[in-house]
């Protein structure tokens, strides 16, 4: 598609072509072109048909590390798990749609009220808990409900195929008895210390080595990639913002907070008209405008004379109490501010905003300075983001297209596919690099919206093939192996004529190390690995001894399995072996479901 608007760029047909895309990003943005001429780039999977969008990545990959529960250093390797747990979601999401499962939303209103981490210290539900609960995870309410619908659907599916299987009371007896039983040892750790090592490695035995292991030794198919980079934040950063800005910034996110207000309400309609009312009202505006209290005007004037007593305090108000004459009054007023008369429901009302339920202006400069920064430079990173899409749509190289955009060109070293750091690491990104267009036809990228204020283009600098490495240049790796290998060999040989005398009554010389009552869950310095073969050997006839070779990472143990016992009885250990049977089997039925959809699904990605 590229080659041929590239090639005829210059023709009428082009001419038209790029006259439609003019017009249709005008009228509709550029998302209209994606219909036209492909998928949306930022599109990083689809499954059955429904994308999978970078932004959605991304905001999973982010609310993890702002969990804390991931450190930062491993947000490559999120990415890529976050992408596959987002597939397998959306595969459960449209199996629990298509059989019909549904969430009404009283009960999605049960369910968040319910919900312990949005309570306050009294243990009820709290809107403002609520609230920055979400904002500090990344969520608007609306997304929360959604995406909290989708994920009940997902627990009710996942339910009932769980409570389809069960396990008998004989199985999970039988269960608890393994669990509970206990073996004595005796082992004996060979190493290289132990036996006569004589390791010459030969040329043809690190040719065989090689050619029997050859995938170790494979290059993966590798780029070197260039590419820039348009950061709207790094254009924010250091940027002076003006304070008054600031300010109405900070007005402006907390407009709809909650607010205490206090109000003089002056009423007509019965002994009083309307223009005595208003005239009244206006006498009480003068007197707050020339400095009177509040509290004192509102006693003078006020004709809610309970509010009047506590000086005009109406308490802590949501948007929507009141009505939209009183909340357009209110809501636009900052701290301490007073209004203009308000006409409303019969009578005329003066309101101050005592106090805002919002972080106080100073615990949120530094917020309210990247905010702004950001806001100011939008401008300038828009029209930088269309110079990159025209310029590197038609450059034969990205370096020009950087000099021009005073962009810094970023040069990698040889990556395979999913090899790729920092934003090449982003799902998609580096796939990008082995596209047809890309790869083979030599091109730029198209523009890669990575989140809200990141763009990248990239293009593959050098290529090379996947390819065997020769011999010599992994000689040193090849003869490490061989003599690894050649060294246990020689271990599991003398386990071996160790454990044929022991098994033919013969003395051997054998130094053994006991281990009594060893059960599979007990905390022990034993090699785990050790203690799980044990438990795979056949139990030893009465007064005699079983005998098996071991294999460690870097020895080899003789292992002679003397007495096997029931263990004692433990009904917390009963108790726990048998749930654990029941999620066993309940993790098996749901991930037979998804490996059956992940098969059936059209996935791309």
């Amino acid at each position: 598609m590229l080659q041929s608007i590239r090639d005829g760029s210059r023709s009428w047909g082009a001419k038209i072509i790029i006259g439609v895309m003019v017009a249709a990003m005008a009228l509709f943005g550029i998302e209209s072109l994606f219909s036209v001429f492909g998928s949306d780039p930022n599109e990083v999977a689809s499954v059955n048909g429904e994308p999978i969008m970078r932004q959605q990545v991304e905001l999973e990959v982010q609310r993890a590390l702002r969990s804390g529960q991931v450190p930062p250093e491993q947000e490559r390797a999120l990415r890529n798990d976050m992408l596959d747990q987002l597939i397998t979601q959306k595969l459960l999401t449209q199996y629990a749609e298509d059989g019909g499962f549904y969430v009404s939303e009283a009960q999605l209103d049960q369910i968040i009220v319910g919900l312990p981490e949005f309570h306050d210290q009294d243990g009820r539900f709290s809107s403002e808990v609520f609230r920055n609960r979400l904002a500090g995870a990344g969520y608007t309410p609306l997304s929360f409900r959604e995406e909290l619908r989708v994920d009940i659907n997902r627990q009710h599916l996942q339910q009932g195929l769980a409570f389809s299987d069960f396990s008998l009371a004989s199985e999970q007896e039988r269960l608890a008895e393994l669990q509970r039983q206990q073996r004595s040892f005796r082992y004996s750790m060979l190493n290289a210390d132990d036996i006569q090592l004589d390791i010459d490695v030969t040329e043809e035995q690190m040719q065989d080595y090689y050619d029997t292991n050859q995938s170790r030794f494979e290059r993966p198919e590798q780029v070197r990639v260039e590419y820039v980079l348009i950061d709207r934040q790094e254009m924010a950063s250091g940027r002076e913002v003006d304070e008054d800005d600031l300010r109405a910034a900070w007005r402006e996110q907390n407009r709809n907070a909650d607010r205490q207000v206090s109000h003089i309400m002056v009423t007509f309609g019965g002994e009083r008209s309307r223009e005595e009312a208003q005239e009244r009202a206006e006498v009480a505006l003068q007197a707050l405008e020339e400095g009177e209290p509040f509290a004192e005007t509102a006693l003078r004037y006020s004709d809610d004379t309970a509010s009047a007593e506590e000086g005009g305090d109406l308490g802590v108000i949501s948007r929507g109490f009141f009505g939209d004459a009183f909340d357009e009054a209110a809501f636009a007023l900052g701290e301490g501010e007073t209004s203009q008369l308000v006409e409303m429901d019969g009578a005329f009302h003066i309101l101050q905003v005592t106090r805002i339920e919002a972080p106080a202006f100073e615990d949120q400069r530094e917020t309210l300075q990247q905010e702004v920064a950001l806001r100011e430079v939008s401008d300038d990173f828009n029209r930088q983001v269309q110079r990159l899409i025209d310029e590197s749509f038609a450059a034969d190289d990205l370096e020009t297209v950087a000099n021009d955009l005073g962009l810094m060109l970023s040069q990698t070293d040889w990556l395979a596919r999913g090899e790729g750091e920092g934003v090449l690491s982003e799902p998609g990104v580096l796939d990008e690099a082995f596209s047809a267009d890309v790869l083979e036809e030599g091109y730029n990228s198209e523009v890669i919206e990575l989140d809200d204020d990141r763009r990248l283009v990239l293009r593959v600098a050098e290529h090379r093939e996947p390819t065997l490495l020769p011999l010599d240049d992994v000689r040193d790796e090849v003869e490490t192996a061989v003599t690894a290998q050649q060294r246990q060999e020689a271990l599991q040989d003398e386990a071996a004529r160790i454990i044929s005398a022991l098994e033919s009554g013969n003395d051997v010389d054998v130094s053994w190390l006991e281990a009594a009552n060893v059960s599979r869950q007990s905390d022990s310095t034993l090699p785990q690995a050790l203690v799980q073969q044990v438990f795979r050997m056949p139990r030893p006839q009465e007064g005699q001894s079983v005998y098996r070779a071991v294999t460690l990472p870097q020895s080899v143990a003789v292992v002679a399995l003397d007495d096997v016992s029931a263990g004692d009885v433990n009904e917390q250990i009963t108790t726990f072996v048998a749930q654990m049977a029941e999620q066993l089997r309940a993790q098996s039925v749901i991930q037979a479901l998804i490996d059956d959809l992940h098969r059936d699904a059209e996935i791309e990605r």
